[in-house]
């Protein structure tokens, strides 16, 4: 490496809601879901056991793990994320400017694994390497989703 630094999220965790898919301006269609990660311990000199959970947002631009996700994925489902972690500010309803972090998957940085035994077997019509495109796809696409999003927002929630 090069540049001597890495950006590489590894999660496993389940699905809080099903995930929304959009369509962009450029007619390719990305997904966003949460997934919550728990761990739980207990107090050694109490023996009570507590738990903490964290909820991380994801964001699919690679079209065939957007397929899978369209397919397979839904409210509850485990699932295995690698990704990159990004940072964003936005504008929300009150002019107020926000920040949100987001694992991003991307076809050459991203990696989704259905770990639910209900969910493992694609459909037969699923061919995945019919959904390969090059980095500058991605790049353009990733800039037209940041774009959109901006527009889009005209509440103050997240949009994920």
């Amino acid at each position: 490496m090069s540049s001597g630094t890495i950006n590489k999220v590894i999660l496993i965790g389940n699905l809080g809601r099903d995930p929304e898919i959009r369509t962009m301006q450029n007619g390719k269609e990305m997904a966003s879901f949460s997934i919550a990660t728990s761990e739980s311990w207990t107090d050694k000199s109490s023996g009570i056991r507590s738990e903490k959970t964290e909820w991380h947002n994801i964001v699919v631009f690679s079209e065939g793990l957007v397929k899978v996700v369209k397919d397979f994925v839904r409210k509850g489902s485990k699932v295995y994320i690698e990704g990159s972690l990004r940072t964003r500010k936005y504008t929300d309803q009150n002019g107020s400017e926000r920040y949100t972090t987001e694992v991003l998957l991307q076809n050459f940085s991203g990696i989704l694994t259905l770990l639910d035994s209900r969910n493992s077997a694609p459909s037969s019509d699923y061919k995945p390497n019919e959904y390969k495109q090059n980095e500058t796809e991605q790049k353009n696409q990733y800039e037209s989703f940041d774009r959109e999003i901006k527009e889009e927002l005209i509440d103050d929630e997240i949009p994920f």
